[in-house]
């Protein structure tokens, strides 16, 4: 007789509590009272033995209620408790005995032995996936958008016929297939019947899914809350969608993200109301709790490019009044010192922003002291995926190495891009990005030849996830100065390699080429990277284990770039901030260990 199956979800064991509830007594921890045995295949041994009420009552003493007579009870409703279990996973014939067998010898506790013989496990013959309403009609009307996600819902449908059935499966592929409606375009989509129709003795299952998608809703008005400080249309120019655009919660999350991302607020949460009455134009609501006027930041940190340092970080959200940010960061170390600053207006129309930044720095590494100043002025763009900068720059560096002092200034327009398609921007374990720096202009040195020049620089980085929880880095620079061979370019737009997000294993700025006996900086580069991770264990989650290989150097010609190799393992904590990654790297050539430590992802 075949056995109908509804909206029903899967078996949920019951809480202690719950259980002793039920059985008017509170469960209490005692010695155990009895072994469990659970004689069954590997898959299935867990799944019985942990979610019977024999398990929850093994340590309740029999002054708390545990006599005998119920644990006989409890012991004559395990087979009833088992088969429900394995009817969870597929199992609807299956076969279950349970007893209590006494202690086999002195000072042994006595056992319950339950026996399962799940039988034949029942497979998926056939899915009837219907998707009616609005949608139907559109894609019936061939509008592309409404036939691309009819397909999709049905590509993607994860119980297909041949497949095993299993209750959580079967919960999990309608509620996937129903949240793909209600992100694009029909958040109030809705099952109408769905049935998973089993005929046990056959061990198969004939399910049903029925969906009315609802109306096709269309964004209206924002509707904007707790805006005390910095004015409405701070909100409004971070929005890229328009009224009448069809729905979709991929856009309103991105435009979230960059609410929260803008400096402006502490929070933000963007929502529509999905009453089927005003699809044609529903209210988008953005919340938002604004950040204080000011704020300044202290901190400590230690690097093992530059040592230990003290930082002072300043933001301001409206200087003199105006709609703009300014942000001030003072850094104070051993081997670096920095000023830097970015003054950038709150977002125009298109997303843009304008600005003006630079620092100046003061840099010891090796046998080499630098000093470097730079002030920019343009505008940016970000989009989630694409970030944009456009801005001319000034720059003027003076190095004093042993081989004397040299100095030089350019002026260069600039366009910078970075495309990012990862699942996140803080912790990505999955994706790709890409970052890719221009500049073209001319530069004067006070050793050497003046002169128009170009650079170009790339960086590309890949997460994917493998395995049984692994999870893997690579990671490609590219970079290279155009000009002729005795124009002076200044030293920070010159290449070096070596140190965290470079070559570990090698000093920072440590590879280079080599002029009597000093390292330079070059105008060729090329640094890889590949790295393999994993969860050290269940119970810490954010803690990984890492191994890597990375391999490259800085030359003033890629024919003359000789790659210095590293080799190492790590230890890499996944912060809510971002990731902290201590690295134990060892330089093939230098046939010497270093320490690395790096925070955040640069991309």
């Amino acid at each position: 007789m075949p056995l109908l199956l509804g909206a029903c979800s899967a078996f949920k064991p019951k809480s202690d509590e719950e259980v002793a509830a039920a059985r008017g007594e509170t469960p209490a921890e005692g010695p155990p009272r009895y072994e469990i045995v659970v004689e069954a295949p590997r898959a299935l041994r867990d799944l019985v033995a942990d979610n019977l009420d024999l398990a929850r009552f093994r340590t309740v003493p029999v002054e708390q209620g545990l006599t005998d007579e119920e644990l006989a009870r409890l012991v004559a409703q395990a087979p009833e408790q088992a088969r429900t279990l394995l009817r969870t996973e597929g199992y609807f014939n299956a076969q279950v005995q349970a007893s209590l067998e006494p202690p086999a010898a002195d000072g042994k506790l006595p056992r319950v032995v339950v026996r399962v013989e799940p039988g034949p496990r029942t497979q998926i013959e056939s899915v009837d996936l219907g998707i009616h309403g609005e949608l139907r009609r559109r894609a019936e009307a061939g509008e592309p958008a409404a036939v691309k996600l009819r397909e999709r819902v049905h590509e993607r449908w994860a119980l297909p016929p041949g497949e095993p059935f299993r209750q959580d499966d079967w919960t999990g592929a309608k509620n996937a297939a129903l949240v793909q409606l209600q992100a694009n375009g029909y958040p109030a989509a809705a099952w109408t019947d769905t049935q998973a129709r089993v005929v046990s003795a056959e061990q198969r299952a004939s399910l049903t899914a029925q969906a009315d998608s609802g109306p096709l809703f269309h964004l209206g008005g924002l509707r904007i809350e707790g805006v005390q400080r910095y004015g409405e249309m701070a909100v409004r120019n971070l929005a890229d969608f328009a009224p009448g655009e069809p729905y979709s919660e991929q856009k309103l999350l991105e435009y979230q993200d960059r609410l929260r991302l803008s400096g402006l607020y502490e929070g933000a949460a963007v929502s529509i109301d999905t009453d089927p009455a005003l699809a044609a134009a529903t209210p988008v609501t953005v919340r938002v709790r604004e950040q204080r006027l000011q704020n300044a930041t202290l901190g400590v940190g230690y690097s093992s490019d530059t040592g230990p340092r003290f930082s002072l970080e300043h933001f301001h959200r409206r200087p003199f009044g105006l709609d703009w940010t300014a942000r001030n960061n003072f850094a104070l170390g051993s081997q670096r010192k920095l000023w830097e600053f970015d003054v950038r207006s709150y977002a125009q129309p298109r997303l843009w922003h304008n600005l003006v930044a630079g620092n100046v720095e003061t840099l010891k590494s090796l046998d080499e002291d630098r000093f470097s100043a730079r002030l920019r002025a343009g505008r940016t763009q970000d989009r989630n995926r694409l970030e944009r900068t456009y801005y001319v720059e000034a720059q003027h560096a003076r190095v004093d190495s042993p081989l004397g002092r040299s100095e030089a200034q350019s002026l260069t327009g600039n366009a910078d891009w970075t495309w990012r398609n990862v699942d996140s921007r803080l912790l990505p374990t999955r994706g790709q990005a890409v970052i890719l720096q221009t500049a073209l202009g001319y530069a004067r040195a006070n050793q050497a030849d003046s002169g128009p020049f170009g650079r170009l620089y790339t960086r590309l980085l890949a997460f994917r996830p493998f395995g049984d929880g692994w999870n893997a880095r690579l990671r490609v620079d590219l970079g290279q100065v155009f000009a002729r061979t005795g124009v002076g370019v200044p030293d920070p737009l010159l290449f070096r390699a070596g140190g965290e997000e470079s070559v570990r294993g090698y000093a920072y700025r440590g590879l280079g080429p080599v002029v009597n006996g000093v390292v330079t900086s070059g105008r060729s580069l090329f640094t890889a990277s590949a790295e393999v991770a994993h969860p050290i264990s269940r119970k810490l989650p954010a803690l990984w284990g890492a191994a890597f290989i990375d391999a490259g150097n800085a030359a003033d010609r890629f024919s003359e770039l000789n790659p210095a190799v590293g080799v190492g393992v790590g230890l890499h904590y996944r912060s809510p901030v971002g990731p902290l990654r201590v690295d134990l790297a060892y330089g093939v050539d230098d046939a010497r260990f270093r320490l690395h430590v790096t925070a955040g992802v640069t991309f």
